[in-house]
């Protein structure tokens, strides 16, 4: 309460009725104003008296936070903790709440049930906690919540770290490569010449003869692995043409469905119609999809269910490629794009790095969402053609 009010309120009695009228109207402004400040806050701010009763929430923190009801400016009365829907972010306000904890940037993770800031509904979101005392007059009367969303910035923290990954990995590559490359092709044909010389002179028994197996198979894997090195660092030359991807999407489909069937995984693709073309290198784009289908197989040994969906969004097309394996960890998750970084026994560790980089080189964007024992969800968004953009602009 400002001075002016403490001052009037002590001389209320010698006021006129017109005079009360004056000091209600200015109080009411004043009251006004103060709530169009909170509202027009980006981050969410939640107030709570001395008994953890919600008494202020803004438009953000409406917006961000998972309310069981919601009146035009704020909440009904109630613990606030009880007036949240999603269990664990009820549980985090309710302990921290009790204990009077000072809590600063607890993030937590929340499943959008509408659209927040660009989040489509459903889309995981990170949300940035902090609670503190609400102090007045030297004594504690209530708690103030400030909530921010940092799924954005998160984002832009770990694309900037793929790209620096990826520079790092470009300024030694091609030598490395080509170093290794070399004593690999000679390895492979000093073997083949061996066991030639071995069939005409003694001969080779089945013992030595699957060593030689052995050591060509190791050979080229490690061949494969070279290559798929200098795909990752080189720039792309891309043969852009113009395409619907839902043909390209049914294609993958049509090839991968038989192998998915026999291991237990059930295929759906489910395409918006209608969509604009988009400029893309099939044949790269064809590798995405492949790695990414092969990573959800691999995601769901006892078998499950794949889901691959396209839409509209705005000026992009959107892939969806969803699984009901069994997920990544926070840890795995924020590392999944990053070179040689794998889970798998036999894995390389740069599938993944080649989606990324391929999608990067079509203008586009990729994410992953996922949750351990639920499943994964990567959303690809790729640019709609400018022609198509431009005949879209001249027809409204």
């Amino acid at each position: 309460m400002t001075g002016f009010y403490r001052r009037a309120l002590s001389k209320l009695r010698k006021f006129t009725e017109e005079q009360c009228r004056e000091l209600v109207v200015s109080a009411a402004g004043e009251i006004s104003r103060l709530e169009n400040v909170l509202d027009s806050l980006p981050s969410g701010i939640l107030v709570c008296d001395e008994k953890h009763f919600l008494v202020l929430a803004n438009k953000s923190a409406r917006r961000l936070l998972p309310f069981s009801r919601l009146p035009a400016r704020q909440p009904e009365s109630g613990l606030l903790w009880e007036l949240i829907t999603e269990e664990h972010i009820a549980d985090f306000f309710r302990r921290t709440l009790q204990s009077g904890d000072k809590v600063l940037e607890q993030e937590i993770n929340i499943k959008m049930q509408g659209i927040a800031q660009g989040a489509a509904q459903g889309a995981n979101r990170l949300l940035s906690v902090s609670v503190l005392p609400l102090v007045e007059m030297r004594r504690i009367t209530g708690s103030l919540v400030r909530i921010e969303d940092i799924t954005e910035k998160r984002n832009k923290e770990i694309r900037l770290h793929r790209a620096e990954n990826l520079a790092s990995l470009t300024n030694l590559a091609a030598g490395v490569a080509h170093e290794i490359k070399n004593p690999l092709g000679a390895i492979s044909i000093h073997l083949q010449l061996m066991r030639k010389s071995l069939v005409k002179g003694i001969g080779i028994d089945s013992l030595i003869d699957n060593y030689f197996n052995i050591l060509n198979e190791e050979v080229d894997r490690l061949n494969r692995i070279v290559v798929d090195f200098l795909f990752a660092v080189r720039p792309m030359m891309l043969e852009l043409r113009e395409a619907d991807i839902n043909h390209l999407v049914a294609d993958i489909a049509e090839f991968t469905r038989a192998e998915l069937e026999q291991n237990g995984i059930r295929l759906f693709v489910e395409p918006e119609e209608n969509l604009p073309p988009v400029l893309i290198d099939e044949r790269r784009m064809k590798q995405v999809f492949f790695n990414l289908v092969k990573n959800a197989q691999d995601a769901m040994p006892s078998g499950g269910l794949l889901t691959i969906a396209t839409l509209r969004s705005g000026s992009e097309v959107l892939i969806n490629v969803c699984d009901t394996g069994i997920g990544m960890s926070d840890e795995n998750l924020r590392k999944i794009f990053e070179p040689y970084y794998t889970t798998k026994e036999n894995g390389t560790g740069l599938g993944l790095t080649l989606v990324y980089k391929i999608i990067k080189e079509h203008r586009g964007e990729i994410s992953v969402d996922s949750r351990e024992g639920e499943g994964s969800e990567f959303v690809i968004s790729l640019p709609v053609s400018r022609k198509e953009l431009r005949l879209i602009e001249y027809n409204k």
